[in-house]
């Protein structure tokens, strides 16, 4: 696979590198602290429910800032937003190496958030980069594959790595010190990532007079917030009434915010380009994607722990052989992420998008009639994952490619942010489900079966609308243009 361009604007093989170096540490970031949940709830005295409330609010702060971010890495610079992100990350890490009590770990964890604006600013970078080349979709393409190696690599190396760092470190019976210690690795892998960036990657090019629509993002802030509280209150309150009252109150605020930005000169999200038949497909799937991508990975944890014998169903599955399960899914995922530039190459980026959606779907509706073997549930992670890793980076880099000059940043972040949302909205609505006719047994609670026939269908039959929404992008969207044409837009 050839990144290296002969001529001004190219994508050079060492900036990938370096943004893969990157993504890893993001992957290491995700995976790091999955395995010392357990003793980290016993750490801070709290319920194991309790940290959910850490991940809800982590979802909820990246939603309102990854947009933001963006755009003002449009507006001055990617390298240079990168580099501000990544020091607020690195504060918020090191904060939580520290942190001793439930509020200053809700702080530092919730903090962390910022890291989520890396992608889209790399693939921004990227794209950038290889826009007078004439040949930028694809070389982001093919680029967001290796990033997105990288995201699921790191992912892997952290999740095996922090049990054998708390080990060496007295584990859970040294727990008030073995902490600390355990929780510095990925805040020291954060600072190099600062070194990295600073020395290794150039900047792009922005447009000059730009302007930053407060008032829009204000608007925006405020109907974001409205929704992914509600999203994270209705796991926290099930039943109440008010949760699903912020949510509509949410989505209703994005209609002022659309009539507001379609005066603007400078809008905080260009409206227009977000109606184009090659974007706002993209958008969309991004929700439904991110509603198993995100929404769906604990139902799944939880399904193939649930003892058989009892109850009829799960697969009873100890820690262990779930960890495997895990990691078949993001090499699977990895897979994917590799296949999806050639499948494009081979056919069209479009083709290989819808492909990767009926994947997702697939692999999920498959757990219907295929749920009560080890080996069927392996064989469904493996599809889902295969699609699902394609679209992780294909999607922001085919809004990259959708997007003129001067909104490559944002159009990649709308990406996360409607992906990030999808996740909440499913996480709280699988909770319920989950809860509705759960099985109490032996000290613990297992979901029904109707409630897990439920998430399996929801997510596969929101990858298959996704699939059918890509038929509408126009055939040859997110080719190469010319650099003519590039250099127009």
């Amino acid at each position: 696979m050839t990144l290296v361009r002969g001529r001004a604007g190219a994508v050079t093989a060492s900036l990938i590198g370096f943004l893969i170096f990157v993504e890893f540490v993001s992957g290491i970031l995700q995976g790091f602290y999955v395995p010392l949940i357990p003793d980290l709830v016993k750490y801070l005295d709290i319920k194991d429910a309790d940290f959910n409330i850490f991940e809800g609010t982590q979802l909820m702060l990246s939603a309102l800032v990854v947009p933001v971010l963006a755009k003002l890495g449009d507006m001055y610079g990617h390298k240079k937003i990168l580099l501000i992100a990544t020091v607020l990350t690195a504060g918020a890490t090191w904060w939580l190496a520290f942190a001793a009590d439930f509020t200053s770990f809700l702080l530092a964890w919730t903090l962390q958030a910022f890291y989520a604006v890396w992608l889209p600013l790399e693939i921004a970078l990227i794209y950038d980069k290889g826009r007078r080349s004439g040949r930028a979709a694809s070389t982001t393409r093919r680029a967001a594959g290796l990033l997105v190696v990288g995201l699921e690599a790191g992912a892997i190396a952290g999740a095996l790595g922090s049990s054998r760092i708390f080990d060496i470190f007295g584990g859970t019976e040294q727990l008030a010190t073995s902490v600390t210690p355990t929780l510095m690795a990925p805040a020291i892998a954060v600072t190099l990532v600062f070194f990295v960036i600073l020395f290794g990657v150039p900047e792009s090019e922005p447009l000059p007079d730009r302007t930053l629509d407060w008032a829009g993002f204000s608007i925006l802030t405020i109907a974001l917030l409205l929704v992914t509280s509600g999203l994270t209150f209705l796991k926290l309150n099930e039943g109440a009434w008010w949760p699903w009252a912020m949510i509509v109150g949410g989505l209703l605020a994005f209609w002022p915010f659309v009539r507001f930005e379609l005066h603007q000169k400078d809008p905080a999200i260009d409206i227009r380009v977000l109606s184009k038949p090659n974007m706002w497909p993209v958008q969309l799937t991004a929700f439904l994607v991110g509603i198993s991508l995100l929404g769906a990975q604990a139902p799944l944890s939880t399904y193939a722990g649930t003892d058989k014998d009892a109850l009829g169903y799960g697969l009873g599955l100890s820690a262990g052989t779930i960890s495997i399960l895990i990691g078949l899914y993001l090499i699977s995922m990895i897979t994917g992420a590799i296949l999806f530039p050639l499948v494009s190459k081979l056919m069209t980026p479009r083709s290989a998008l819808i492909i990767a959606a009926f994947l997702v779907a697939i692999g999920y509706l498959m757990f219907v009639p295929f749920h009560l073997e080890t080996w069927q549930v392996f064989m469904n992670m493996v599809i889902a994952g295969l699609g699902s890793g394609a679209l992780v980076g294909a999607l922001p880099a085919a809004a990259a490619a959708a997007a003129p000059r001067g909104q490559t940043g944002i159009a990649s972040a709308l990406t996360n942010t409607t992906k990030t949302i999808g996740g909440s909205f499913a996480s709280s609505v699988f909770a319920i489900v989950l809860a509705i006719g759960a099985v109490h047994l032996a000290g613990s609670t297992a979901g029904s079966l109707f409630g897990y026939y439920l998430v399996w269908i929801i997510c596969g039959c929101g990858a298959l609308v996704a699939a059918v929404l890509l038929f509408f992008v126009p055939k040859l969207a997110f080719a190469d243009s010319t650099a003519e044409e590039e250099s127009a837009k």
